[in-house]
């Protein structure tokens, strides 16, 4: 598994197709909510396998979000991949922390990456999720 930082307009049409997949056709999340217009702000993260996009994520100055594995390759380390790719960029760039807003189904995923809870549930997109937190530079 590789993961890269999307460039030119091929990586990042499939990094958009990644989210497109996961998060308006199978959660059924509304198109302008899923591209919100702050991805040209944002470094898109693409996780190959063969030479296939199969993950995708994005940092926005210190938010991590947009976090989407294809369904075919889920429990395959592709989340954990593009986490720990995301905490070395931060940590390159001299970020102190780690935001996200985690889908609370997949609360314990970040927790096992070192991400603490703050805060209470709230919903994003009809889905229940919860801030979480980590420290990158101390």
């Amino acid at each position: 598994m590789k993961v890269i930082i999307a460039k030119d307009k091929k990586e990042i049409i499939d990094h958009f197709y990644v989210r497109g997949t996961v998060f308006i056709k199978e959660q059924g999340i509304d198109w302008d909510i899923e591209f919100d217009g702050l991805d040209k702000d944002c470094v898109l993260f693409n996780a190959l396998i063969d030479g296939k996009v199969v993950g995708a994520a994005r940092l926005h100055h210190n938010k991590v979000g947009r976090v989407a594995t294809l369904l075919s390759y889920r429990k395959m380390g592709v989340g954990k991949a593009l986490m720990q790719e995301i905490e070395k960029y931060a940590f390159i760039k001299d970020m102190n922390h780690l935001v996200l807003n985690a889908q609370m189904p997949v609360k314990s995923f970040y927790e096992k990456l070192g991400y603490k809870a703050v805060g209470t549930t709230f919903y994003e997109a009809d889905i229940p999720h919860v801030k979480m937190i980590k420290t990158i530079k101390k």
